[in-house]
């Protein structure tokens, strides 16, 4: 009885870590799905930035273009008048006006020039946005497609493990069962291991001799005094001892 109680708790353990793996996977599934949702947000929100960035843009390019030509047309206006000025004062008069409208002109072009080169910066990032968006826009679709696939998948796997460990469960008294969920529910895996050479597998410190003498007798299922886990002797369940 002693050996088939010990066989059946390591059944448990191993059925208690495939569970907790299902359950992290049931958990992730919507998570990944969320991450991916609020990715494509995000990309939303930048390419509305920058859409806002060429828009603007945009409007300083076409104004400075009016005031360019309206500039150049003032230039060439102010040039005919320079033909027949009457006398030196306004024909310097008129030289300064004209070397201001020129001078307003470059600053203006200037600015067209540099306005043009950030539309193509905004543009390329744009266009780098946009290409991230399909990528991600891909990965989504193609996790939403299999959701429900791996989620029924998962569930129909956690309700077999669900049937064995209750299984399990029957053949373990309950007092020791209960100490199995309580050192579960306050330690890292293993719960239940085996002690090799006086040594408990779970914490790597020699038990006491007495202590590994009534191991050894396989009466009853003891546990280690220093870490607390269930122990067992290797001796008893070589292969159980196996999963650590």
């Amino acid at each position: 009885m002693y050996q088939k109680q010990i066989e059946q708790l390591v059944v448990l353990q191993r059925v208690d870590d495939e569970i907790i793996i299902l359950q992290q996977e049931l958990d992730a599934a919507p998570r990944e799905l969320k991450a991916l949702e609020d990715k494509l947000q995000s990309l939303a929100d930048r390419k509305a930035q920058v859409q806002e960035k060429l828009d603007i843009l945009k409007q300083q390019q076409k104004k400075l273009g009016v005031e360019i030509d309206e500039d150049d047309a003032k230039i060439k206006k102010s040039k005919n008048k320079l033909m027949m000025a009457s006398n030196t004062k306004e024909y310097h008069a008129m030289m300064r006006e004209m070397d201001s409208l020129e001078k307003l002109n470059r600053i203006r072009e200037d600015e067209s020039t540099a306005v043009k080169e950030e539309l193509l910066r905004q543009s390329a990032a744009m266009e780098a946005l946009e290409e991230e968006v399909s990528g991600v826009k891909e990965e989504f679709d193609a996790k939403k497609a299999t959701l429900d696939e791996r989620v029924g998948e998962a569930e129909k796997a956690l309700e077999g493990l669900n049937k064995k460990r209750s299984k399990a469960c029957k053949v373990v008294p309950p007092p020791i069962l209960g100490r199995y969920e309580f050192i579960r529910s306050r330690l890292e895996n293993p719960v239940i291991v085996a002690v090799e050479e006086g040594v408990c597998c779970g914490c790597n410190i020699m038990i006491p001799p007495q202590n590994y003498i009534d191991l050894q007798k396989g009466q009853q299922i003891l546990s280690c005094p220093n870490c607390q886990r269930l122990i067992y002797w290797k001796e008893h369940i070589p292969e159980a001892a196996k999963v650590k």
